[in-house]
């Protein structure tokens, strides 16, 4: 099974911003030690443009995303119109608790249209919801 990694923006930045919430340790270091150790074909991708994510999706051939979109996922209507239109399984993730921080942040377009939501678990978040793929 092939499983797209999709990370929005200022995803780039982790385990240098706001360490407090994010830790330090980078995204890019967890994701590519998570693929190395993964049963599944692993295909990452980050971008901090809304619509360099949705053509990344369209255009991919996985089987399944997990998908954190950051900012996006508050916002952002043309991605959950993506999630939608594929018509593949979508496993929302986060890597802080998103219903512990601001108000703005308590609501997401996104989790609505995917299979599950993971909040909060930190890079660990991202096993968890590959973990679902293996039941």
């Amino acid at each position: 099974m092939k499983i797209a990694i999709v990370n929005g923006p200022n995803l780039n930045l982790v385990g240098k911003r706001e360490k407090s919430i994010y830790g330090d340790q980078s995204l890019t270091e967890y994701l590519t030690d998570l693929k190395s150790k993964s049963t599944f074909e692993l295909d990452l991708f980050q971008s901090n443009v809304e619509g360099e994510l949705i053509n990344f999706m369209q255009a991919s051939d996985a089987d399944a995303f997990v998908i954190n979109a950051g900012g996006y996922s508050h916002s952002s209507i043309a991605i959950r119109d993506c999630i939608v239109a594929l018509e593949k399984p979508t496993i929302e993730v986060h890597i802080s608790n998103i219903a512990g921080r601001e108000s703005f942040r308590h609501e997401s377009m996104l989790s609505p249209v995917c299979i599950g939501c993971v909040f909060g678990f930190g890079l660990k978040g991202y096993d968890l919801a590959l973990n679902f793929f293996s039941l």
